[in-house]
């Protein structure tokens, strides 16, 4: 619909569309974003260590809240998931997982291993926030390395890690960090994705 507006010095009349604006205020309504939600309930649970009504309640509402003031950006996904990649990559990391764990609680009971820890800056090669979200989450998982920052600017990750005291050491976790990342992308990613994903490992660059 539009309105009709007319110019009283002139006598002429022009349409003026109104529905412009509604529409424009409907698309930046924010949805409600469940699985965050969700996430941030489990969280608030877990924090309280209780699973009582009120606790799930109560963190509902601290989530919706939440949700509400500090919506997360859409993260598109345009690839296609692979089962037997997907299922490597979950096998993978539930082996790294037990390893992970086993070496860490070998080291905390060794009273005469003082570990020292490092830093270090893993630059990833796909350009996909997704993936730069999963490779990260999955190796906060495994015991004995954190991601402290994540800069989707320039692709980088920075780890924290345990144990890595020499170049040695630090340079066999990038390349845990990147063969992580290369699971991700092998199982998730497009035909599109996984070539310049490819092309950029065979470059040393960014896919």
């Amino acid at each position: 619909m539009s309105d009709t507006t007319v110019d009283t010095s002139t006598g002429t009349t022009s349409d003026a569309p109104t529905d412009r604006a509604g529409a424009g205020r409907s698309r930046r309504r924010p949805s409600f974003q469940w699985p965050f939600v969700a996430w941030l309930v489990i969280v608030w649970v877990l924090l309280w260590g209780d699973l009582s009504f009120a606790n799930v309640l109560s963190g509902l509402a601290v989530a919706t809240l939440v949700s509400l003031v500090f919506p997360l950006p859409p993260i598109a996904f345009a690839g296609r998931v692979r089962p037997l990649r997907l299922a490597w990559l979950v096998l993978h990391f539930c082996y790294d997982l037990v390893v992970a764990s086993f070496g860490v609680a070998a080291r905390a009971l060794n009273p005469r291993h003082t570990p020292v820890n490092s830093v270090i800056t893993v630059r990833l090669r796909s350009r996909s926030d997704l993936y730069l979200t999963l490779t990260g989450e999955l190796l906060t998982l495994v015991p004995g390395s954190v991601v402290l920052e994540a800069d989707r600017n320039t692709r980088t990750l920075h780890l924290h890690v345990l144990d890595a005291n020499d170049e040695a050491s630090m340079a066999r976790a990038r390349e845990t960090a990147l063969k992580q990342e290369e699971r991700v992308v092998r199982a998730l990613a497009s035909d599109t994705e996984l070539a310049a994903f490819e092309r950029a490992v065979s470059e040393g660059g960014v896919a």
